[in-house]
Protein backbone atom coordinates (compact mmCIF):
# COMPACT_ATOMS: atom_id res chain seq x y z
CA UNK A 1 0.00 0.00 0.00
CA UNK A 2 1.55 3.33 -0.63
CA UNK A 3 1.63 6.39 2.12
CA UNK A 4 0.03 9.40 2.76
CA UNK A 5 3.23 11.29 1.00
CA UNK A 6 3.48 9.00 -1.76
CA UNK A 7 -0.45 10.03 -2.56
CA UNK A 8 -0.74 13.25 -1.35
CA UNK A 9 2.90 13.77 -3.57
CA UNK A 10 1.06 11.98 -6.96
CA UNK A 11 -2.35 14.20 -6.50
CA UNK A 12 -0.34 17.60 -6.41
CA UNK A 13 2.04 16.53 -9.47
CA UNK A 14 -1.04 15.65 -11.52
CA UNK A 15 -2.88 19.07 -10.37
CA UNK A 16 0.21 21.51 -11.46
CA UNK A 17 0.26 19.18 -14.74
CA UNK A 18 -3.17 19.94 -15.24
CA UNK A 19 -2.93 23.51 -14.34
CA UNK A 20 0.42 24.02 -16.52
CA UNK A 21 -2.06 22.50 -19.66
CA UNK A 22 -4.77 25.08 -18.99
CA UNK A 23 -1.97 27.75 -18.85
CA UNK A 24 -0.74 27.08 -21.89
CA UNK A 25 -3.99 26.22 -24.01
CA UNK A 26 -5.18 29.89 -22.67
CA UNK A 27 -1.79 31.26 -23.95
CA UNK A 28 -2.13 29.43 -27.41
CA UNK A 29 -5.74 30.82 -27.48
CA UNK A 30 -4.44 34.69 -28.00
CA UNK A 31 -2.74 33.54 -31.23
CA UNK A 32 -6.46 33.46 -32.93
CA UNK A 33 -7.37 36.47 -31.71
CA UNK A 34 -6.87 39.09 -34.79
CA UNK A 35 -7.02 42.77 -32.74
CA UNK A 36 -8.14 45.90 -34.89
CA UNK A 37 -7.65 48.74 -32.49
CA UNK A 38 -7.66 52.36 -33.66
CA UNK A 39 -6.42 55.92 -32.41
CA UNK A 40 -6.61 58.94 -33.12
CA UNK A 41 -4.76 62.40 -31.75
CA UNK A 42 -5.19 65.91 -32.02
CA UNK A 43 -2.18 68.63 -30.65
CA UNK A 44 -5.21 71.59 -30.08
CA UNK A 45 -2.79 74.32 -29.25
CA UNK A 46 1.05 74.54 -28.18
CA UNK A 47 0.85 75.88 -24.18
CA UNK A 48 4.62 76.83 -24.51
CA UNK A 49 7.48 75.92 -26.54
CA UNK A 50 10.82 77.26 -24.75
CA UNK A 51 14.59 77.37 -24.39
CA UNK A 52 15.76 76.49 -21.04
CA UNK A 53 18.72 77.96 -19.31
CA UNK A 54 20.60 75.16 -19.93
CA UNK A 55 19.78 75.00 -23.75
CA UNK A 56 17.64 72.69 -23.59
CA UNK A 57 13.81 72.75 -25.79
CA UNK A 58 10.76 72.32 -23.64
CA UNK A 59 7.36 71.68 -25.28
CA UNK A 60 3.93 71.41 -23.96
CA UNK A 61 1.09 71.07 -25.65
CA UNK A 62 -2.80 69.87 -25.26
CA UNK A 63 -4.08 66.70 -26.71
CA UNK A 64 -6.75 65.28 -27.46
CA UNK A 65 -6.46 61.77 -27.56
CA UNK A 66 -9.03 59.05 -28.43
CA UNK A 67 -8.57 55.26 -29.13
CA UNK A 68 -10.86 52.50 -29.19
CA UNK A 69 -8.59 49.28 -27.51
CA UNK A 70 -11.50 46.78 -26.64
CA UNK A 71 -10.58 44.59 -29.63
CA UNK A 72 -7.00 43.57 -27.62
CA UNK A 73 -9.02 42.02 -24.58
CA UNK A 74 -9.88 38.18 -24.61
CA UNK A 75 -10.42 36.30 -21.90
CA UNK A 76 -6.95 35.85 -21.39
CA UNK A 77 -6.15 39.73 -20.54
CA UNK A 78 -5.38 41.01 -17.27
CA UNK A 79 -4.45 44.64 -18.48
CA UNK A 80 -3.44 47.10 -21.58
CA UNK A 81 -0.75 49.12 -20.97
CA UNK A 82 -0.57 52.11 -23.12
CA UNK A 83 1.35 55.51 -23.98
CA UNK A 84 1.61 58.02 -26.07
CA UNK A 85 4.80 58.79 -27.63
CA UNK A 86 6.39 61.95 -29.35
CA UNK A 87 9.21 60.43 -31.85
CA UNK A 88 11.38 61.89 -33.78
CA UNK A 89 14.70 62.07 -35.77
CA UNK A 90 17.70 64.15 -35.20
CA UNK A 91 21.54 64.72 -36.48
CA UNK A 92 23.00 62.40 -33.60
CA UNK A 93 20.08 60.05 -33.09
CA UNK A 94 17.18 58.17 -35.69
CA UNK A 95 15.02 57.99 -33.20
CA UNK A 96 14.38 59.75 -30.31
CA UNK A 97 10.75 58.85 -28.34
CA UNK A 98 9.72 61.01 -25.45
CA UNK A 99 6.40 59.97 -23.33
CA UNK A 100 3.63 62.34 -22.87
CA UNK A 101 0.73 60.38 -21.89
CA UNK A 102 0.25 56.93 -20.43
CA UNK A 103 -2.49 54.57 -18.98
CA UNK A 104 -3.28 51.49 -17.80
CA UNK A 105 -6.67 50.11 -19.01
CA UNK A 106 -8.02 47.24 -16.51
CA UNK A 107 -11.32 46.18 -18.88
CA UNK A 108 -12.88 45.66 -22.05
CA UNK A 109 -15.32 48.35 -20.34
CA UNK A 110 -12.76 51.34 -20.28
CA UNK A 111 -11.09 50.20 -23.33
CA UNK A 112 -12.74 52.62 -25.33
CA UNK A 113 -11.70 55.97 -24.06
CA UNK A 114 -11.60 60.05 -25.14
CA UNK A 115 -8.86 62.37 -23.09
CA UNK A 116 -8.86 66.12 -23.25
CA UNK A 117 -5.17 66.31 -21.45
CA UNK A 118 -1.93 68.59 -21.77
CA UNK A 119 1.22 66.36 -21.78
CA UNK A 120 1.59 64.37 -18.24
CA UNK A 121 5.70 63.66 -19.05
CA UNK A 122 8.03 66.72 -20.10
CA UNK A 123 8.58 66.72 -23.89
CA UNK A 124 12.03 68.35 -23.47
CA UNK A 125 15.05 67.82 -26.46
CA UNK A 126 18.49 67.61 -25.37
CA UNK A 127 19.49 70.60 -27.51
CA UNK A 128 17.56 72.93 -29.65
CA UNK A 129 16.38 70.49 -32.17
CA UNK A 130 12.80 70.89 -31.62
CA UNK A 131 12.18 74.68 -33.71
CA UNK A 132 10.28 73.63 -37.16
CA UNK A 133 10.88 70.05 -36.28
CA UNK A 134 8.42 67.33 -37.76
CA UNK A 135 7.20 64.48 -35.23
CA UNK A 136 5.03 61.78 -35.63
CA UNK A 137 2.67 60.92 -32.31
CA UNK A 138 2.75 57.32 -31.93
CA UNK A 139 0.19 55.24 -29.37
CA UNK A 140 1.89 52.19 -28.21
CA UNK A 141 0.01 49.17 -26.15
CA UNK A 142 1.40 46.49 -23.99
CA UNK A 143 -1.65 43.93 -23.45
CA UNK A 144 -0.19 41.54 -20.33
CA UNK A 145 -1.99 38.77 -19.94
CA UNK A 146 -3.07 36.05 -17.08
CA UNK A 147 -1.27 33.81 -18.58
CA UNK A 148 1.46 33.13 -21.68
CA UNK A 149 3.99 35.97 -23.00
CA UNK A 150 3.01 39.70 -23.50
CA UNK A 151 2.71 41.20 -26.71
CA UNK A 152 3.15 45.04 -27.68
CA UNK A 153 2.59 47.18 -31.25
CA UNK A 154 1.25 50.73 -31.98
CA UNK A 155 -0.24 52.69 -34.25
CA UNK A 156 1.78 55.91 -35.68
CA UNK A 157 0.14 59.06 -36.69
CA UNK A 158 2.91 60.78 -38.95
CA UNK A 159 2.65 64.78 -39.79
CA UNK A 160 3.22 67.20 -36.85
CA UNK A 161 5.36 69.62 -36.65
CA UNK A 162 6.33 72.33 -33.83
CA UNK A 163 6.79 75.95 -34.56
CA UNK A 164 9.88 77.41 -35.95
CA UNK A 165 10.14 80.22 -33.03
CA UNK A 166 10.08 80.06 -29.25
CA UNK A 167 6.55 80.47 -27.53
Amino acid sequence: MHSVGYRANALLTFAVTILALMCGMASLSDNFNSPSPSAHVQVLNINWFQKQPNANDEVSMTLNISADLQSLFTWNTKQVFVFLAAEYETPKHSLNQISLWDGIIPSKEHAKFWIHTSNKYRFIDQGSNLRGKEYNLTIHWHVMPKTGKMFADKIVMPGFRLPEEYR
